[in-house]
């Protein structure tokens, strides 16, 4: 049994945005620095780190001292080169592995793990030269999705293909890049399931919670998500084989379809805390972030039980400060209400900067008051937000 990292040591992180900026308030919570690596300096994550390192990920000398620097490394952001993952490795333990990460990085090999475990998937095509678009025309001659293997997030990447006469032009317009294009599933919902694994294999899973897009982007997560109890046994049994499966240490996400007949079908994963599972600070016992730091360190996973009847997160993009600098005192003027900002200091349109959770006696009244609360925010626009 490897020895556990106790409270005292300190913890990397690769990557310096958001969800590396809650692990380090989880982590601190629990007596643990956090050193943290990123291209830039000032980041989410660096501005509450006790280090910020700044350097390429390309930089491996600098990646080697990082490591021997920290007890464990892990991750915030999955598009970490696996030359860094493996030039950290060689000086402390990186978990989840850079095999997992290299798997998810890439559409094309995601799947085909995924494929490989038995997970049910959309009918699915590999798109890497002209003759693959002609056989994925006839493949599929309806509706479709042409997704980029590799750098797609939040809709970029991505195109919606009328019918097979359409991919050829489709994929044109992501510069030919090696892609996936999925049959169009009218699927009832999304969902999503956040899991932890720790060292000693042990797993705990959340309840599901279902989301809502606008522009590709998450907009609003609700807990419970309202499926049946087949559906919910379902999602946990998918989430599990794929925990299980890939062998990850740390946390994971499964996001779903749900479809018609209330069967499930994977859109994708992320191995590491997810958008949807940001509620877990506010409304459950142990959070996903709490859940990383342990399951690295190697300790007991904690309780995954909520303490809110019903939550729902609402994410704040840029667009919050079109009309000038949101009214904070109107939204936390609503009972119960949590606000999270990422100290960002740039709202552009469509960059996530910060979200906000409120408790509700059930799931419908939560998301009706956190969009209330979302909405306040713009009713006393204060003058046109300027850069500091």
């Amino acid at each position: 049994m490897t020895a556990p990292i106790l409270p005292g040591a300190e913890i990397g992180v690769l990557g310096g945005g958001q969800l590396g900026r809650m692990f380090t308030f989880a982590a601190a919570r629990l007596g643990y620095r956090v050193a943290v690596l990123a291209p830039d300096d000032d980041t989410p994550a660096g501005q509450v780190s006790c280090r910020e390192i700044r350097a390429p990920y390309e930089d491996l000398e600098t990646v080697g001292r990082f490591a021997r620097s920290v007890s464990v490394i892990t991750f915030e952001f999955e598009n970490v080169p696996e030359a860094t993952t493996d030039a950290a490795a060689q000086y402390c333990p990186v978990r989840p592995a850079g095999s997992v990460l290299a798997t998810t990085q890439d559409r094309i090999q995601e799947k085909a793990a995924l494929r490989r475990l038995g997970i049910p998937l959309p009918k699915y095509a590999v798109i890497e030269r002209d003759t693959d678009v002609a056989a994925a025309a006839v493949t599929f001659p309806g509706k479709s999705v042409l997704k980029t293997a590799r750098w797609g997030y939040d809709g970029k990447g991505q195109r919606t293909v009328a019918s097979g006469a359409g991919i050829a032009a489709a994929w044109k317009t992501l510069n030919s890049a090696r892609a996936v294009v999925e049959e169009y599933v009218p699927f009832r919902g999304e969902i999503s399931v956040v899991g932890v694994r720790g060292v000693d294999g042990a797993i705990a899973l959340y309840e599901p919670v279902a989301n809502r897009h606008a522009n590709h982007i998450l907009d609003v997560s609700i807990y419970p998500a309202p499926v049946s109890t087949s559906t919910r046994n379902a999602a946990h049994e998918i989430a599990r084989a794929v925990l299980e499966g890939l062998q990850v240490i740390g946390v994971l996400c499964v996001e779903m379809f749900e479809l018609q007949d209330g069967s499930l079908v994977v859109n994708e994963i992320a191995p590491r805390p997810h958008n949807s599972g940001h509620l877990t600070i506010d409304a459950h016992v142990c959070s996903q972030f709490e859940q990383q730091v342990r399951a690295v360190c190697g300790l007991p996973l904690g309780s995954t039980a909520a303490h809110a009847r019903a939550a729902a997160m609402a994410n704040l993009l840029g667009d919050v400060w079109s009309k000038g600098e949101p009214d904070w005192s109107a939204a936390l003027a609503t009972p119960g209400l949590q606000l999270h900002l990422y100290g960002k200091e740039d709202p552009q349109i469509g960059r996530k900067m910060g979200h906000m959770t409120v408790p509700g006696a059930d799931s419908a009244t939560a998301e009706r008051v956190v969009l209330a609360s979302r909405e306040a925010l713009a009713s006393h626009g204060s003058p046109a937000w300027t850069p500091r």
